[in-house]
């Protein structure tokens, strides 16, 4: 979840730089590899939860070569990943990934899909336990990657060997907000999160749906969106991205309810009024 934890303290700076580094050479070669081999026709191999949370051929090739490869740089680190294959380590480090974040825009041909790689210290599968501080998200599509490393602040690594510093929007009001949100794939969380949406979209200035959160929480560091809300979403879903936005500067946070959990950014001008409107209207959908 999106909330600052107690956990164990971070490495040395010098350290922290390398693994930036290595993070984001580690989501640029994932990349290439989903957009290079992708096939004319992608298929789906399995599902997940649902029959509509498709797994690909290339999530799991995409996550292999990511474990692959951090296992030859470190060792001793543990890796958590979406698809099968995560495996333990002996230091206080853990990297959380997403080979294809966005699968089902994958499989359409939709180029809004990244690779997110994130170095975190605690256990990412407990609630408030753990803290990222290296992360790199990549659209190999458009050949953005957006990297941040604690104290570090976020940036945007172009195709063209440009870069820029990432900062959010000066948004104050909630009716000026461009939002974005994401839904689940089961038909009763979606059910849930539609009626939120329905309360929230008279209220901001429109909505935008991306269908990838690792993108969603970039987004908001790069102030390409103003608020972004979703419910259900995982550790290798918003690790990363998470800290892109805020060392961008934005406000990000959420809460975890009784058998859902909601995690929202935003702009700093918007962290005294958005935050409450989507907590409430959360829990009371929880409780319909």
């Amino acid at each position: 979840m999106a909330e600052q934890p107690q956990s164990p303290a971070l490495p040395a700076t010098d350290l922290i730089v390398e693994l930036e580094a290595l993070a984001i050479d580690l989501a640029r070669t994932a990349g290439r590899l989903v957009v290079d081999e992708r096939p004319d026709a992608v298929e789906v191999a399995e599902t997940k939860s649902t029959a509509t949370d498709v797994v690909t051929v290339m999530d799991q090739r995409s996550q292999d070569h990511l474990i692959a490869r951090i296992r030859e740089a470190r060792p001793d680190d543990a890796v958590l990943g979406e698809e099968r294959g995560g495996v333990t380590g002996t230091s206080s480090i853990t990297w959380v990934i997403d080979p294809i974040d966005g699968t089902v825009n994958y499989l359409y041909g939709i180029p809004a899909y990244a690779v997110s790689v994130a170095a975190v210290v605690g256990d990412p599968t407990t609630q408030g336990a753990w803290r990222p501080f290296v992360g790199a998200v990549h659209n190999p599509v458009s050949g953005e990657l957006f990297c941040a490393r604690s104290g570090g602040g976020a940036r945007l690594l172009r195709q063209d060997g440009t870069e820029s510093r990432l900062s959010p929007t000066s948004c104050t009001e909630v009716g000026q907000a461009l939002m974005g949100t994401g839904f689940g794939y089961a038909a009763q969380r979606r059910e849930r999160q539609a009626r939120l949406l329905l309360d929230l979209l008279p209220m901001v200035r429109d909505i935008r749906r991306i269908g990838s959160a690792a993108l969603d929480l970039c987004a908001i560091g790069a102030g390409t969106l103003d608020a972004y809300y979703e419910t259900g979403l995982n550790p290798w879903d918003l690790a990363a991205g998470w800290l892109v936005a805020t060392e961008a500067g934005a406000s990000v946070g959420g809460f975890n309810g009784p058998g859902e959990s909601l995690t929202w950014a935003c702009a700093p001008g918007l962290a005294g009024t958005f935050p409450g409107l989507v907590e409430v209207g959360t829990s009371q959908h929880l409780q319909d």
